[in-house]
């Protein structure tokens, strides 16, 4: 085979327009038509669009779609397509057939930094997402490229599409929830099946999967902001107007500009109100603003102008299908190994714990990390806004959310009336996802008093910061219930290289005083033991009854585990939780295997 046909693959990397890299000059992408021309919309084609052997890769049996091509949607009357006559069945077979060669890349490609570099799915769609930063641009680019489709097939695919909409009976006005979305996607799923072998005979699996997820997502779903939904490295999605690009917060990367923009500003309007509808809601110019919590768990905020005046907004708050874990903070250097070996025997024994830290900072994760660490055989209730905390499978867990009162101001239910509700469930560890009322830190102070282990996360930028806001107005808890939260976890993120620290790790004395026995070192990157504990120490050597040299092995020994788990590179929510309830079930066996450095097995519970 050539190396011209070698080009014919449908997922090559190579941009569809240029086939030139990125340039270090800032430079408008070549959109992704993905509509096709209006007037070619309801035409019919002589032939199906597939039915040439030269137009199937004979490797994947997709389309053959030239190359990979860097997404971009077209500002409304401003595509050149819009605006040309329709495509002939003769003219479209041609083109569907048309590969150009890669041009010579830019001499001044040099100058283009490449950052980063993945591939992913947006569930039968393949994704190639490549960072790079520019000359002139401050911010570096996030760059989706998907298989492009070739015009013939893309006019049937919209035959189909508008063929679907008008035959079928899919109720979109009226579903609220999950499962009801699911319903109506296999219902469209069955209908385009149908169209698909009517229109495109013989084709392969693989091609009808991809074909029925594009479908959906441009009838169904947010177009290519599933595309970015399906990317587990993005925290935040944000759309600030139509006439910028989708802006992202990435885990590795901070903020990156995308090379996705919306059609209109309608379109953010369109997308608003359906997420508004899957949660029973509504966003109108009399109800602007809308914040939600989607089935998914992801968190949507949305404003419509004249409250925003740029235009309509959208921000996305992704839920993590990839939870944090203790091996995944140590590896990524938040925390260190002695640190976290304190944390992990503090939650061990029951210590309370509060995470503190600013906006986006990792409390979340933080609590998640120490959940890790309960043991099996005890019950677990957690309370959050969303639910983000991700236990082991086997652990006794009773995950609740809250729930937004109606559109009559009825059946709503706080966070103090689970965590109230929560006490008569005999829960041994109650995990808050965040306080920030006087009346929830007041019960979640007599849950503590009451013989319960209780983690929570609460806004302060560091240990003494939170010390401050709980005693003072408007929270004000009385000075001498506070040392019932024996140690506070303190969370930062540089938001100039966007990485997230433990930084600082305190226990609260019996003055209710806040001392710091960890502190991140900034200039050298490393969290540092400052200073000796004593108010934790008495605490564990008050209810262990171990000494301060057996409790001083102890921490040696997690360390030991802490190492053993990073060498075998067990990574996962799952993976670290068999570990822990290895540890505290078969203690001495685990041990042996620690010493000898061999892998311990997969058994649990």
């Amino acid at each position: 085979m050539s190396v011209f046909n070698k080009l014919k693959s449908t997922f090559s990397r190579k941009k569809a327009a240029s086939g030139q890299a990125p340039s270090s000059a800032p430079q408008k992408a070549q959109p992704l038509p993905l509509v096709p021309p209006k007037q070619a919309i309801g035409q019919q084609a002589s032939k199906p669009a597939l039915q040439s052997p030269s137009q199937v890769s004979s490797k994947t049996g997709m389309p053959q779609a030239g190359h990979a091509t860097p997404i971009h949607a077209e500002a409304p009357g401003k595509s050149k397509q819009a605006s040309q006559p329709a495509i002939s069945p003769k003219k479209m077979q041609a083109v569907s057939m048309e590969i150009a060669p890669p041009q010579v890349p830019p001499a001044k490609i040099e100058k283009v930094k490449l950052l980063d570099e993945y591939i992913y799915r947006s569930k039968n769609i393949p994704i190639t997402i490549r960072i790079f930063t520019q000359k002139g641009w401050f911010v570096p680019l996030y760059e989706v490229y998907i298989s492009s489709i070739t015009p013939a097939t893309e006019f049937v695919l919209e035959k189909i599409r508008q063929e679907v909409i008008k035959n079928v009976s899919l109720g979109i006005i009226d579903i609220v929830g999950s499962k009801e979305t699911d319903v109506l996607e296999r219902k469209f799923e069955a209908a385009v099946s149908v169209l698909l072998d009517k229109y495109f005979p013989g084709l392969q699996q693989d091609v009808r999967a991809f074909f029925i997820t594009y479908l959906i997502q441009r009838s169904l779903g947010l177009g290519n902001i599933d595309i970015l939904m399906a990317d587990v490295n993005i925290e935040e999605i944000a759309i600030n107007t139509s006439d910028e690009p989708v802006w992202i917060y990435h885990k590795r990367h901070g903020w990156l500009r995308t090379n996705i923009k919306v059609k209109a500003e309608e379109q953010t309007k369109h997308y608003a109100t359906i997420m508004a509808r899957l949660v029973g809601r509504q966003i109108s110019v009399l109800e602007p603003l809308l914040d939600a919590h989607l089935a998914d768990g992801n968190r949507v905020n949305a404003t419509l102008m004249p409250i925003s005046t740029r235009g309509n907004t959208i921000t996305l708050r992704m839920f993590s299908k990839d939870p944090w874990t203790i091996t995944k903070f140590i590896k990524s250097n938040t925390i260190s190994m002695e640190g976290a070996a304190l944390v992990w025997l503090a939650v061990q024994y029951e210590i309370s714990a509060l995470i503190a830290g600013g906006t986006a900072s990792g409390k979340t994760s933080m609590l998640n990390v120490l959940a890790n660490f309960f043991p099996p055989n005890q019950r677990i209730i957690s309370i959050e806004d969303t639910r983000e905390i991700q236990l082991p499978k086997y652990l006794h867990w009773v995950p609740m959310s809250t729930r937004l009162p109606n559109a009559e101001g009825k059946g709503g239910l706080t966070m103090l009336d689970l965590l109230v509700n929560s006490l008569r469930m005999r829960p041994d560890r109650i995990v808050v996802g965040e306080v920030r009322r006087k009346r929830e830190a007041e019960v979640l102070f007599e849950a503590i008093h009451t013989g319960h282990s209780v983690y929570a996360t609460f806004h302060a930028n560091n240990a003494k910061e939170a010390v401050t806001r709980l005693l003072n107005p408007p929270i004000e808890v009385p000075k001498t219930m506070l040392p019932a939260i024996s140690m506070i976890v303190a969370q930062f993120r540089n938001r100039r290289t966007g990485l997230r620290r433990t930084f600082q790790i305190a226990e609260i004395n019996p003055n209710a005083d806040a001392e710091i026995l960890f502190q991140f070192d900034a200039k050298h990157d490393v969290l540092r033991k400052v200073k000796a504990s004593r108010t934790l120490m008495d605490n564990l050597q008050l209810y262990t009854g171990y000494s301060t040299q057996e409790i001083q092995k102890l921490l040696q020994e997690k360390v030991k585990v802490l190492k053993y788990l990073m060498n075998f590179n067990l990574m996962s929510v799952d993976e670290v939780g068999d570990a822990m309830a290895e540890y505290y079930t078969n203690h001495d066996e685990f041990m042996r295997s620690v010493t000898t450095h061999k892998p311990h097995g997969d058994k649990h519970r």
